[in-house]
């Protein structure tokens, strides 16, 4: 069996094809997305954060560096093609994203540091009090929308995102 690896596969460590980008929320399956998205770059333009951005094929990806999104829905608004759908009827989350706080977050090593839950608006990060020492965080990944601002703002990106469907590993 012949396996093919791209340029891009092998210089961002992905040689067999299984890392995903994070598309814009109410993105349909990423096996449909990448046959019904055109690469038109509206959803980039209409996000008012900047954090759609053009990724591999012309396709829109998620910049998470940029900040955290509130899900404004101005980019499936903009979605003509049935890239980002919405189902009113469904309670399905805008994505399976999740956070994830690796080992080496500055709170789990004695150092304190709240950002994260700081910035949490829906409180899935919380702090939880040490007798004689800096407060754990605790992640309510039933809480979590996975918007993303924990991971902007931690200082030393200890704070992951992660699909639902793949096991949370520290990113690069």
């Amino acid at each position: 069996m012949e396996h093919n690896v791209s340029r891009a596969q092998l210089l961002s460590g992905d040689v067999k094809g299984e890392k995903q980008p994070f598309r814009p929320p109410w993105a349909v399956a990423e096996v449909d997305f990448v046959e019904v998205c055109n690469g038109c770059g509206d959803c980039v333009t209409a996000c008012p954060d900047k954090l759609i951005i053009v990724g591999r094929g012309k396709l829109p990806r998620m910049d998470f560096s940029r900040g955290g999104c509130d899900f404004c829905e101005d980019c499936l608004s903009a979605c003509k093609t049935g890239a980002l759908v919405q189902d009113p009827e469904s309670a399905e989350p805008p994505w399976k994203i999740k956070a994830s706080i690796q080992p080496a977050c500055l709170s789990l090593n004695a150092v304190i540091c709240r950002s994260c839950g700081e910035v949490c608006d829906e409180r899935a990060i919380r702090f939880k009090l040490e007798l004689g020492g800096v407060a754990k965080p605790l992640l309510d990944t039933d809480l979590c929308t996975g918007c993303g601002a924990c991971f902007t703002v931690c200082p030393i990106r200890a704070v992951t995102l992660c699909s639902i469907n793949e096991p949370c590993v520290q990113a690069a």
